[in-house]
């Protein structure tokens, strides 16, 4: 394919969807696909048919909408409308009253203009919502490739790898390191043969960001990939995602062999000499295959066990050769910032911490989905205005970023500005983008037990300080928790984790004591109430009233 050709192809794919009077998008994510999304959309293409209105209405299954508590969710294409809660019912008054008589379905009507969508600025899911998850030419007439053929005809590859630097993009996997300069090392890396890896293995409880990217617009991550491809010598690139993600496989295979009908992935990308292919490596669910040493090996077909850097992967990655690893969130942030510019893409956000984040808003909130917002905005924002605040009849007590590598964020700190630096300064992290939410119904010492189990669970087992130290942990708490506990158990409990902390292995050694020490740090009360007073304990779950102690 030439650039002339693809633009050929936009223009006819806009041309074909203007032929229609109304085009009509549905969630077909997991979580509208779970709670009846597909019998919305049959219900939809039943009513279409019955009126004679297939030449008239276009549908559209696109990815998240983000406001995932109350699918299915339908948007009418046109005027904007957003239906939430949508049954076959609701589907089929959706035709007949909104498309037919002009007249919308009140009920279920969703508020576009109300803070939980007003906050928000889409970069990376700027297409979910709107394009065809499983239609190539959907996306490019939506500007897709539009980055790649830039780079390939116009750029050098220090270029785009500069390009990169001066956004100032750093990696959404959890770790904030700069993208640009990582893609620098990877550039100048000696070796015939190079890799570029998406760490897709999302493994956090609640998150479930990366996923509804790779299931809403999947040809931007491998776009992203693409460029990367390009721009650091790399001729080969894997997605690395689990299993649990079976919409999310299905639909990045599909679009592979869609780029590559087109040429827009192979050999010699828009008649150039760089060639690039993708293959996908499905993981088996390890929490550990998300650290990057853990993740080459097992793509090379080992047990995912994480080893010690240097070499960092930038140098020896897979099979020994130099390899760049970044997150789904981190590629597709990619094509715009190619097709916009770097200075626009650091106009948002602070100056550390540029461009957006997408969270996955869940717990103890009425807002429950999927979010994008500009790098720096205050917690209270993302809780209140577009988390719609607790539910009713309760208060905020914190918020848990990062995971189970993250830490707790008390109601004190609720003006803190959501960004790499500030979130490192309470002892949490920015983390994938998990934002779990608590109300004054929980209790933190059953949060922080419930992070340690998981780590125990998810060990690898290859480090002492994180095979032994996390099972030791973990029962303190449990022994805190049943009101078993002692002032002594309190000192023990803190020099474990930082014993854990400073000489694990691995990321998740490293960062799995971060909700105990944080919740020790901010809700202290709580666990010294436990151990003067085991009587006073209040399972999780329990209101404050009904608790003469609390």
């Amino acid at each position: 394919m030439t650039v002339e050709e693809l633009k050929e192809l936009a223009e006819k794919e806009t041309a074909r969807q203007k032929q229609y009077k109304h085009r009509i998008t549905y969630c077909s994510a997991a979580g509208c696909a779970s709670c009846g999304g597909g019998a919305v959309r049959d219900a939809l293409a039943k009513t279409i048919k019955a009126h004679g209105m297939e030449k008239d209405v276009e549908l559209a299954g696109t990815g998240c909408m983000g406001l995932c508590g109350e699918g299915p969710l339908v948007r009418i294409a046109g005027d904007g409308t957003l239906y939430q809660r949508v049954d076959e019912t609701v589907a089929a008054r959706i035709i007949d009253e909104h498309i037919v008589q002009g007249k919308k379905v009140t009920e279920n009507l969703v508020d576009t203009t109300g803070p939980f969508f007003s906050s928000q600025v889409k970069i990376v899911l700027e297409n979910c919502g709107n394009t065809d998850s499983e239609k190539i030419d959907d996306y490019i007439a939506a500007e897709g490739y539009d980055a790649l053929a830039k780079v390939v005809t116009e750029m050098q590859p220090a270029e785009v790898v500069e390009e990169i630097r001066k956004s100032g993009l750093r990696g959404r996997g959890g770790a904030g390191y700069p993208t640009g300069l990582k893609w620098g090392i990877v550039r100048k890396a000696q070796g015939d043969q190079k890799y570029v890896v998406c760490n897709a293995d999302e493994g956090d409880p609640g998150a479930f960001m990366d996923r509804s990217v790779l299931e809403g617009d999947p040809h931007r991550v491998l776009e992203g990939m693409a460029i990367a491809g390009y721009a650091t010598g790399a001729s080969v690139g894997y997605i690395y995602v689990r299993a649990e993600y079976p919409l999310a496989i299905e639909r990045l295979r599909l679009a592979i062999k869609q780029a590559e009908r087109l040429g827009l992935l192979g050999n010699r990308i828009f008649e150039s000499q760089f060639n690039f292919r993708v293959d996908l490596r499905i993981g088996a669910g390890a929490f550990v295959c998300g650290e990057e040493t853990a993740l080459i090996r097992s793509i090379e077909g080992k047990r995912g066990r994480p080893r010690p850097r240097p070499p960092y992967p930038s140098e020896k990655g897979l099979w020994g050769a130099p390899t760049l690893i970044n997150n789904v969130e981190s590629y597709a942030n990619i094509a715009p910032i190619i097709r916009k510019g770097s200075a626009w893409f650091a106009s948002i956000g602070t100056p550390k911490s540029t461009g957006t984040k997408v969270f996955a808003l869940a717990g103890k909130i009425r807002n429950t989905g999927l979010i994008e917002v500009p790098m720096g905005i205050p917690l209270r924002k993302i809780i209140f205005d577009i988390g719609g605040g607790t539910p009713e009849g309760t208060t905020f007590k914190a918020a848990q970023t990062g995971g189970p590598s993250g830490g707790c964020i008390p109601a004190e700190a609720l003006d803190l500005p959501v960004d790499y630096e500030s979130l490192a300064t309470v002892g949490s992290i920015m983390g994938s983008g998990g934002l779990i939410v608590m109300d004054s119904t929980s209790n933190m010492v059953d949060v922080a037990k419930y992070f340690m189990e998981f780590c125990v669970d998810e060990s690898c087992g290859k480090c002492v300080p994180c095979r032994v130290g996390t099972v030791h942990i973990h029962g303190i708490l449990q022994k805190i928790s049943e009101g078993r506990g002692t002032t002594d158990d309190l000192a023990l409990l803190e020099e474990l984790c930082e014993m854990v902390k400073e000489t694990s292995l691995c990321g998740l050694g490293q960062s799995a004591p971060n909700p105990v020490l944080s919740t020790l740090r901010f809700f202290r009360n709580e666990y010294t109430e436990l151990v003067t007073t085991p009587d006073g304990y209040v399972p999780a779950g329990t209101t404050t009233e009904q608790s003469p102690t609390r």
